[in-house]
């Protein structure tokens, strides 16, 4: 028997986007109910995506389109954390970067300049630009000394086609390459989990985790000390999550199932 979150007594929602929200650009079923309950009962949310293509403005416009009001301020990604990271180990620094406007935009914002040449990081994120002029000149940075960043671990996420490539997969050809192992900023990141907390402005106790990733929302939110949900509308289902020596708390089959306290039949 699966135990049911009493989701009254939660003060703090953190929730992953794809694969919970929504696959590319269709909504998923409950979703505009879950936003409403949160709204309606004063809850802190926070929508904190391992996806680093979009700037907060472009996931509030996204989500928008598909008839859900969110403001900017509830959307933490994996491109801010990796900028927030880099402005504080080497402030005024310099990056080759592989990825999409939401990732150089927030690079920008913290001061980190553009650089083709001798970057001191070479920065990876999902996009659809990729190519192997790309690579090449990645793994010639990293050969001479640039440090090899990635936005997130994701060897996949979900799409309205089904399972696409994600950063890690972009990553691999430039780590095989070099032999340089990158470092990842998204989750289960602990330095994204404690910015993304303190931007939810509760108590870890107080909080619960959302997602559709064994290997990054759930052993985040374990490691992070907050009880964890996993959703079996993206990337997981019950033979998949098996495969992992740690389980999460709370299992339904999507985020509209946590309002009628109706978990998974597993």
């Amino acid at each position: 028997m699966q135990r049911i979150l009493d989701i009254e007594k939660k003060n703090g929602f953190i929730c992953d986007m794809d694969g919970v929200i929504y696959h590319g650009n269709r909504i998923l079923p409950g979703v505009a109910e879950f936003v409403e309950w949160l709204k309606n009962n004063d809850k802190n949310f926070l929508f904190l995506t391992n996806s680093s293509e979009r700037s907060p403005i472009e996931l509030h416009q996204k989500l928008q389109r598909m008839g859900l009001d969110v403001d900017p301020s509830h959307f933490y990604t994996s491109a801010l954390a990796t900028a927030d990271f880099l402005a504080h180990q080497r402030p005024g620094c310099s990056a080759y970067v592989i990825g999409e406007p939401g990732l150089i935009n927030a690079l920008y914002a913290k001061g980190i300049s553009m650089n083709d040449v001798n970057p001191d990081y070479v920065v990876v994120g999902e996009t659809r630009n990729y190519n192997y002029d790309s690579i090449i000149r990645a793994v010639r940075l990293v050969n001479a000394g640039a440090k090899l960043i990635g936005t997130n671990p994701d060897m996949t996420g979900p799409s309205e086609q089904g399972i696409i490539p994600a950063c890690r997969a972009l990553v691999a050809p430039i780590e095989l390459s070099t032999g340089v192992v990158a470092y990842y900023l998204g989750k289960p990141n602990p330095l994204m989990m404690k910015t993304g907390i303190k931007l939810l402005g509760v108590k870890p106790e107080e909080a619960v985790i959302v997602g559709d990733r064994m290997d990054t929302d759930i052993i985040a939110g374990i490691e992070s000390e907050i009880e964890t949900v996993l959703v079996l509308s993206g990337v997981t289902d019950g033979n998949v999550m098996k495969q992992f020596p740690y389980r999460p708390m709370y299992i339904y089959n999507g985020v509209g199932d946590i309002i009628k306290k109706k978990c998974a039949d597993l």
